[in-house]
């Protein structure tokens, strides 16, 4: 959460050199040019799922961000503090952002959270007071939590928070035992919600070996691997993290996890939206499956996308690109700090690239765009180097052109880059996108809770949504949630591509924007992954909406058979 005081001393020449560098640059290379990212459309990484737009205590009541503000950039997950918490953070003068609190805007929002247990200290480092007081708050906690029969996207208990320098050895033993301890503790009382960890503040491999080792032979691991990246400018050992942790995993015959790595960036490059874009590019291209922002300011701002008068930042518009990419990721290839993200949208035929991390002028090359035509509209956008507390209205566009294809390639000019801000390049067919706005809502890029993406041929974008079988309660209810954004209000017809098995017909249960329950009837078809349509109709709000299709879900009695989703189209 934030760096111990022993790790602050031995850096303070770095913190000397670097306070000073959303202004000064100097926490960027020194000027370059000639550079050149490509982006490969034809090659797919996976589905867009915004991966790195999570935050830690991002989120400070139901109201801060209100649900409006957060669902535009399309926020994947949160790190919330634990159900009556009583922890006072950076410099805090009454706790914040308890997880029960804000648990329904996330809801809205379309995002899920892990709940932090240890933050219901009121310090940090925290002060253990004893195995008998510890348990007593786990026990609370789950209890409040399972109260909570109306609250669904609760997707993990943290039992633990950086526990390589928090955990205190003398008075509670062994951080291996003390994790057994709690986990058998949570998992008597609540079976069925995954439990996160180990957590700690820097990846470590003689930690993880031992932890996951001892973790194996007591039952106790975790249902996913969570682990800090706090070191400044250091995105690129991610990489290294990751296939070292496979390695372990391997090694000790354990199944693959998801990897979740809940806070993320450095106490002094937090503001600077070209090194959050350099986290987002090694967090898609290797594996990570959610990424939180990390808390080292105001609590509530969505960990500084906003200012404290809940004005956008230079850095809101970076991660806006970011959540309006649909489709696919699709690869992009470095070129010393010039890196990116980028999408594909076949069903409106726009790639969406963001990008940035070096000076000069330099050039992205994007390759495979044979199916937007032979002629194409180049849009180019940037935004600042500004900090936190600089409100950025919109972001300045730059250059809006026409360019012809050769070979399906374009190369885009990017001259006098800053090094610090973020860019964003948008590419469509010369007279513009096939939809003026978007109809088609893939399964897999939406919130996709107790259900499984699975990859096919036959599926529209690659991919589709199965295994959303759960309706036993809230914590266990299987469910997708679209949100869509829609230029009217009015009566819309929505077209559901699903798969339906049984061989009978099958239901979900249909709600958006906080609607009474309607069923939606699936007839089968020729098998599993084998799709077809059915049509309902939806009366949606001009702007963003929240559409839930669920097997299970507070307040619906659970659908019947089964069915997979592939697809919503709005018409």
């Amino acid at each position: 959460m934030r760096y111990p005081l022993k790790r602050t001393v031995a850096r303070v020449a770095a913190l000397v050199l670097l306070v000073g560098a959303a202004v000064a640059g100097a926490a960027v290379p020194a000027n370059a040019a000639g550079l050149n990212l490509t982006v490969n459309v034809n090659q797919v990484v996976r589905p867009a799922t915004q991966v790195a737009s999570g935050g830690l205590y991002g989120v400070g009541s139901d109201s801060q961000p209100t649900t409006a503000m957060l669902l535009p950039l399309n926020p994947t997950s949160f790190t919330q503090p634990a159900p009556g918490t009583t922890h006072l953070g950076n410099g805090a003068t009454e706790p914040c952002c308890d997880s029960l609190d804000v648990g329904a805007n996330l809801v809205r929002a379309g995002a899920q959270q892990f709940i932090r247990m240890p933050d219901i200290y009121p310090s940090f480092p925290y002060v253990w007071q004893g195995w008998d007081d510890w348990e007593a708050k786990v026990e609370k906690q789950v209890e409040d939590r399972l109260a909570r029969t109306d609250l669904t996207n609760i997707h993990g208990w943290e039992l633990w928070n950086e526990p390589d320098w928090t955990w205190n050895t003398a008075q509670a033993g062994s951080w291996n035992a003390g994790w057994e301890r709690t986990y058998d503790l949570v998992r008597s009382l609540d079976p069925v919600t995954p439990i996160v960890g180990p957590s700690d503040a820097q990846y470590n491999h003689n930690r993880m070996l031992s932890f996951m080792t001892h973790a194996r032979d007591t039952g106790t691991l975790p249902d996913v691997i969570v682990w800090h990246e706090l070191d400044d400018m250091n995105w690129d050992a991610f990489a290294g993290h990751v296939a070292d942790y496979r390695a372990i995993e391997n090694q000790l015959g354990i199944s693959p996890r998801p990897i979740a790595i809940n806070e993320y960036n450095s106490f002094n490059q937090m503001d600077i939206p070209s090194v959050a874009l350099h986290w987002m590019a090694v967090f898609e291209r290797h594996g990570a499956r959610e990424a939180h922002r990390a808390y080292w300011f105001e609590a509530g701002t969505f960990d500084g996308l906003f200012t404290l008068q809940n004005q956008p930042t230079a850095s809101y518009w970076l991660y806006r690109w970011y959540g309006d990419m649909t489709g696919n990721i699709v690869q992009t290839n470095p070129d010393s700090w010039l890196d990116g993200v980028a999408a594909y949208d076949s069903s409106r035929k726009i790639v969406n690239v963001v990008f940035g991390g070096d000076w000069g002028d330099n050039t992205v090359t994007v390759n495979g765009l044979g199916d937007l035509g032979t002629s194409v509209n180049v849009e180019l956008r940037y935004t600042p180097g500004s900090g936190r507390h600089t409100a950025v209205s919109a972001p300045t566009t730059l250059s809006t052109t026409t360019m012809q294809t050769s070979g399906g390639s374009i190369s885009v000019p990017v001259p006098d880059m800053n090094a610090e801000g973020a860019y964003q390049l948008l590419v469509t067919p010369a007279g513009g996108p096939t939809t003026s706005w978007q109809q088609v809502y893939e399964a897999e890029n939406a919130t996709v809770v107790n259900a499984v993406t699975h990859a096919a041929g036959g599926a529209s974008n690659g991919y589709y949504v199965g295994n959303i079988d759960g309706d036993a309660d809230m914590r266990s209810d299987s469910f997708v949630d679209f949100t869509v954004n829609v230029p009217t209000s009015r009566s819309y017809t929505m077209t559901i591509r699903y798969a339906n098995g049984t061989g009978a017909n099958s239901t979900h249960g249909l709600a958006y924007n906080g609607s009474a329950w309607s069923t939606v009837t699936y007839p089968p078809t020729s098998g599993w992954g084998q799709f077809s349509t059915t049509t309902v109709t939806v009366n949606l709000n001009a702007g963003y909406n929240m559409i839930r299709l669920a097997k299970g879900s507070p307040f619906f009695d659970g659908g019947t058979g089964y069915a997979e989703l592939d697809s919503i189209t709005l018409t």
